[in-house]
């Protein structure tokens, strides 16, 4: 949700005034009943859709992180996530699976997810989002491995281009314990459990 100073703040304001001129080169009346308010919900839309920009993910772990003598696997699945294509600002969305190692510490299990939400509120591609999403965990837990797997429909495929309506894409990456192949292989069990 945005807050009260975002709601009147002068980016709200110029977003309005841009949204209001695209509406009239697409060739449609702003003022019209139905659009009136169009440039000041879309305007906040897209403030919500990108509020990652503002928030700091390592902040996020930290504000939970722990110590912890447990080491093994500590997987997050099935997180929903929303995200806009950078390249056609077209949603994109679906779901992250995520894992670590322990080494020492541990964080909240909710922050994991919030650091998902963090890098999906930016205009994204879904291979950079599962990178950065890897990498924060690893610098700031310094786990003994982290894994990443998304699970993505973008509607920049199913809208527009080849509209394939059914297409998932699917991205990972993986550090330490995860380069080995038995490890990654416990992870990809265990997130297609009860399925």
């Amino acid at each position: 949700m945005l807050e009260k100073e975002e709601i009147h703040s002068p980016v709200l304001e110029e977003l309005k005034g841009h949204y209001h001129s695209i509406l009239s080169l697409l060739g449609e009346d702003p003022a019209r009943d139905g659009l009136l308010k169009t440039p000041e919900r879309v305007a906040k839309a897209m403030l919500t859709l990108t509020k990652g920009y503002s928030m700091d993910p390592h902040e996020v772990l930290l504000s939970a992180k722990f110590k912890e003598e447990y080491s093994q696997m500590v997987i997050v699945k099935d997180i929903d996530f929303f995200s806009l294509c950078e390249h056609h600002m077209l949603p994109f969305y679906g779901k992250a699976h995520v894992a670590y190692i322990p080494n020492g510490y541990i964080t909240g299990l909710s922050k994991i997810a919030r650091v998902v939400d963090i890098f999906s509120h930016r205009l994204q591609v879904q291979e950079r989002m599962t990178l950065q999403i890897k990498e924060c965990i690893q610098e700031t837990l310094h786990p003994l491995g982290v894994m990443v797997v998304v699970e993505a429909k973008h509607m920049c495929m199913q809208m527009r281009g080849v509209e394939k309506q059914n297409s998932v894409t699917t991205t990972s990456d993986f550090t330490g314990a995860f380069n080995q192949a038995k490890t990654r292989e416990e992870f990809m069990n265990l997130i297609r459990q009860n399925r």
